[in-house]
C-alpha cells in the first residue's frame, strides 16, 4: 500500500467506509517515523490539519502571521513530546507561556537573537526552533535538522520574506494586504482566486502552501489556550 503526504500537512487517510488489508500483506506496511505532527486546526470539510514538524529530515516553516498562532503550534507541539526553543527579542510575550507549558517540565525555553545553543534533536526528543525575530530575522545560528525542525515567523512580507519563501518546505499566509497578496502569490504561484482571498481571511485562518499543494486551516483554541493566549487574533 503506498502511503501519500500533502507538503508537509501530515497523512492522507482512507475514505472509504472500510479498509481492509489482507494478513499477506502486513509486511509490507510501513508509516513514515514521526509523520504523525500537530493537529493545527480543520480544514475546509471540517478534518484535522496535520502539520508534520517532527521529522527525520530538516524541515523549514515560514508564516506570515501573528504570533498567536505561532505560540498556539509550540504548545502543540509541547503535547506531541517535542522541545520548543525559542529566539526572541521580546522575551516578555514569551515567558507565561514557557511557565505554563510542559506543567513544569522545561519544554519551552527561551533565547536572545543570535544565542539559540545546539539543541541535541533526537528521534526520542524532537525539538521545534521558533524564530522570532521580527522584519528582518538574521541568518540562523541554529539550523534545520534531523528532528529538528526550524519555524520562522514574519508579522508581514519584508525585504528577506522572497528567501525565506523560497526555501521554506511549507509556507502559512494569514491575513496581508492586498499588494502582499500578490507578492506571496507570484512566489508560491497561487491561483488567483486564492490571492484575492488572502486579504479576507478571518483571525485563526491560515493558508498553508507549497508550490503544488494549498489549503486553508482554521485554528480554533481550546478552553486552555484561550485562558493563556486569549481568542484567536492576527494581529499582536
Amino acid at each position: 500500500m503506498r502511503i501519500r503526504t500533502r507538503g508537509g500537512l501530515g497523512l492522507v487517510g482512507p475514505r472509504g467506509e472500510r479498509h481492509v488489508v489482507q494478513a499477506a500483506d502486513l509486511d509490507a506496511l510501513a508509516l513514515p517515523v514521526g509523520d504523525d505532527g500537530v493537529v493545527i486546526g480543520e480544514d475546509a470539510q471540517g478534518r484535522p490539519a496535520v502539520l508534520g514538524v517532527n521529522r527525520p529530515t530538516p524541515y523549514e516553516v515560514t508564516l506570515i502571521g501573528g504570533l498567536w498562532t505561532a505560540q498556539v503550534l509550540a504548545l502543540r507541539a509541547v503535547a506531541t513530546g517535542a522541545r520548543v526553543a525559542v529566539e526572541t527579542g521580546r522575551g516578555q510575550v514569551w515567558s507565561g507561556l514557557a511557565q505554563a507549558a510542559g506543567g513544569g517540565r522545561q519544554c519551552v525555553t527561551l533565547h536572545d537573537v543570535g544565542r539559540v545553543p545546539p539543541q541535541g534533536a533526537s528521534a526520542g526528543s524532537p525539538v521545534l526552533v521558533i524564530r522570532d525575530c521580527g522584519m528582518r530575522p538574521p541568518r540562523g545560528r541554529v539550523a534545520a535538522g534531523p528532528w529538528q525542525s526550524v519555524l520562522t515567523l514574519l508579522p508581514y512580507l519584508s525585504p528577506t520574506a522572497p528567501r525565506l519563501l523560497r526555501n521554506a518546505s511549507l509556507v502559512g499566509v494569514q491575513r496581508v494586504s492586498p499588494d502582499e497578496a500578490e507578492q506571496i502569490g507570484r512566489l508560491m504561484r497561487l491561483p488567483q482566486a486564492t490571492v484575492e482571498s488572502l486579504p479576507t481571511l478571518g483571525d485563526g485562518v491560515t493558508l498553508w502552501c507549497t508550490r503544488r499543494d494549498r489549503q486553508f486551516v482554521m485554528t480554533r483554541p481550546t478552553d486552555t489556550e484561550t485562558g493563556l493566549l486569549g481568542p484567536a487574533r492576527r494581529i499582536d
